[in-house]
């Protein structure tokens, strides 16, 4: 069945995405922070003595209307290297123990903070790297009107098992209609699936997600030539962020 598109030229922006849902990310985050407090200061601990430091993993992720972020995480990796000083692949550098708090989410925890300071919301579409933002087309990239969030509607349709087409579709799919009952539900399915069903993040056969430009090149949908200058354009955003 051929997918319905989305043409987002005038969203309606009702008062729940306006004022409510700020509020409730505010008051989440808030009490997420208090309740699991002991959680964090365990998992900390635990990072220290399996991975080392730093504890915390910070990376630059494009925002609401793309402005750019460091969006914080749970190590997961540890930091060796080869004898050039290069880091070894992300498959040798992804422990047992980091593998875990990935398929739980619990390395997801410290984004409780972005989404107090307002980087992020607690339902959205997942904060990409600047590197797949480039790739995106005009359409793809008005995902970014909104904020990240923590889960959303691509993460409980498959996460990473799913296309890069289809995810980008389920983010625009779910910022055509914000709604309270939409979120709700999004809530409900990503706890069920991160922490009954444990789903991990992974594409099969890979430690770490595909980058979409990695993709489009590999599926030949893009030139060299066109992902080269792209790789560029990002890294120029990236060195603007860090001057900023």
């Amino acid at each position: 069945m051929k997918k319905k598109k989305y043409c987002l030229k005038t969203p309606k922006i009702k008062i729940y995405e306006m004022l409510v849902k700020r509020v409730l990310d505010i008051t989440c985050s808030v009490i997420a922070m208090i309740v699991f407090g002991w959680l964090y200061f365990i998992i900390a601990i635990l990072v220290r003595i399996k991975l080392g430091s730093p504890i915390l993993f910070k990376q630059a992720r494009p925002g609401k209307n793309e402005k750019i972020f460091n969006m914080y995480k749970f190590r997961t990796m540890t930091n060796e290297v080869d004898e050039n000083g290069i880091l070894l692949p992300d498959e040798v550098r992804l422990t047992s123990f980091g593998k875990w708090l990935r398929n739980t989410s619990l390395d997801e925890l410290p984004e409780a903070f972005n989404i107090l300071r307002g980087d992020m919301s607690i339902i959205g579409p997942r904060p990409q790297l600047v590197r797949d933002m480039v790739f995106m087309t005009n359409e793809q990239r008005k995902r970014h009107r909104v904020r990240p969030g923590l889960s959303g509607l691509a993460q409980v349709n498959g996460r990473n098992g799913i296309s890069w087409e289809d995810k980008l579709h389920y983010d625009l799919e779910y910022i055509s209609d914000i709604t309270f009952t939409k979120d709700f539900l999004i809530c409900i399915q990503t706890i069920i699936k991160a922490f009954v069903k444990q789903e991990g993040i992974n594409e099969k056969d890979m430690a770490t997600a595909e980058d979409f430009g990695d993709y489009l090149l590999r599926t030949k949908k893009v030139r060299e030539d066109k992902y080269e200058e792209l790789q560029q354009e990002a890294k120029k955003l990236m060195e603007d962020a860090l001057c900023s």
